[in-house]
């Protein structure tokens, strides 16, 4: 009978909306209310007849009527748009909110929303093109009594998501310490080959299991939307550690690779893969080599694979070495970028000859340091870029890389996600 009654609302259909109104539909709640901004109210009438959602002309119509609201706009855009649909949200309902960064979304609740009005929040950690089903969803209860809490918890398993209970400050903070460092290592990496002129499936030193993924989660990234990730980095105020320091492991790894400080190198490299591998077991390594081997863009035989000082994945560990976050820790906040990156780290590191190799390349061979120095130079523009808090900028500098990539952007994003669902088969829920 719940499901008959209740209207449940999303005001905001970008690809999380759609996928969000849909499944509550599949899961059987019948009242479900869409809008988008008013211009495109009568186009989405027409495009979604048929489905089963109930478009309505603006923000407004749908906080009239709904019981359990779901704001799924840009984080930079939440103030806004709370600011003008809020205040009028129905007596007694629940208002959710689906942006990456929960600090400004739940300032503009507390600032908008009537005294009246519960607030039970959500994040899934996934990108609109996976599967919610067994995928982490984080919800937030904020302020609510217990039968709209419960109720919102209801419609919200209708994603088939394994749910994670925090507060905001605490999802902010795991957020921060496992999207920023990931994300910024593969834009950091797309924008290196994008002013090398190089596509990494038609370069050796970019062939085989570890380059295979680094180079499909570079692609699935910018095959995306550039908003979702200069929120994340730009909005959270806890993203800024994680920012500085993983451009500061980058130059110094860096420094001491072109002066052939073996010593030095060699014991900064062991001690950050003793804290962070130190109780890893290899047995459980997320990634292995049959599944590293199966993913490839590049027709060039891995035997004329060349050595990769991989040093977008040294600094990754010599970051959360330095600020001291466990990425085991932070599993139960896991999106599908950073299990990649974790599992690259952990078959770099714990291979058997692997990180010796790496190690060897990144000092000696000479070769290779112009791509280094690339890496090196894209990092530390995008480090600035967020510093400044510059959305404009982060828009330019993600579009102009998602262009030179634009032949190969579908087909990455297409593998990628096989290789995602292929980990999640092979391991269960992730």
């Amino acid at each position: 009978m719940e499901k008959e009654t209740i209207e449940v609302g999303i005001i905001g259909l970008g690809d999380m909306g759609r996928l969000y109104g849909l499944s509550f539909l599949a899961a059987g709640w019948k009242r479900v209310n869409v809008c988008d901004i008013p211009s495109r109210y009568e186009q989405l009438r027409e495009e979604l007849a048929g489905t089963g959602l109930n478009v309505l002309p603006d923000g407004y119509s749908v906080s009239r009527r709904s019981d359990f609201i779901v704001y799924s706009v840009e984080a930079a855009n939440i103030d806004r748009v709370v600011g003008m649909y809020g205040p009028g949200t129905k007596l007694g309902a629940t208002v959710c909110g689906q942006t990456s960064v929960k600090e400004p979304e739940i300032r503009a609740f507390e600032k908008y929303l009537p005294p009246d009005v519960n607030i039970v929040t959500c994040h899934s950690m996934h990108g609109p093109r996976v599967n919610p089903k067994n995928q982490p969803l984080v919800v937030i209860r904020h302020r609510s009594d217990q039968e709209s809490f419960d109720r919102a918890v209801r419609i919200l398993n209708s994603l088939q998501s394994d749910i994670v209970y925090l507060n905001y400050l605490d999802h902010d903070r795991i957020t921060a310490d496992t999207q920023v460092a990931t994300h910024l290592a593969f834009l950091s990496m797309g924008t290196a080959w994008k002013v090398h002129k190089v596509y990494p499936w038609e370069n050796p030193s970019y062939v085989g299991g570890i380059e295979n993924v680094k180079t499909l989660m570079t692609l699935r990234i910018y095959s995306n939307k550039w908003h979702v990730y200069a929120g994340l980095a730009i909005l959270n105020p806890s993203a800024r550690p994680q920012v500085r320091q993983y451009a500061n492991s980058v130059s110094e790894l860096f420094k001491l690779m072109i002066q052939e400080k073996e010593e030095e190198f060699r014991k900064r490299v062991k001690a950050a893969a003793a804290f962070v591998f130190g109780n890893a077991d290899r047995q459980a390594l997320l990634l292995s080599d049959d599944v590293l081997d199966q993913f490839s863009l590049s027709a060039i035989p891995r035997a004329q694979r060349k050595p990769n000082s991989h040093l977008s994945l040294l600094a990754v560990v010599d970051c959360w070495h330095a600020l001291e976050p466990s990425p085991y820790d932070h599993l139960i906040c896991q999106t599908p970028p950073f299990r990649m990156l974790l599992g690259l780290t952990e078959y770099l590191f714990l291979e058997p000859g692997s990180l010796d190799d790496a190690i060897n390349a990144a000092l000696y061979n000479r070769e290779i340091r112009s791509d280094d120095c690339e890496f090196y130079t894209a990092t530390r523009g995008w480090v600035e870029c967020i510093e400044l808090g510059s959305m404009e900028g982060y828009e330019k500098r993600f579009t102009e890389t998602a262009a030179f990539f634009e032949d190969r952007l579908v087909q990455g994003a297409k593998a990628s996600a096989k290789l995602i669902e292929t980990l999640a088969g092979t391991r269960g829920s992730t």
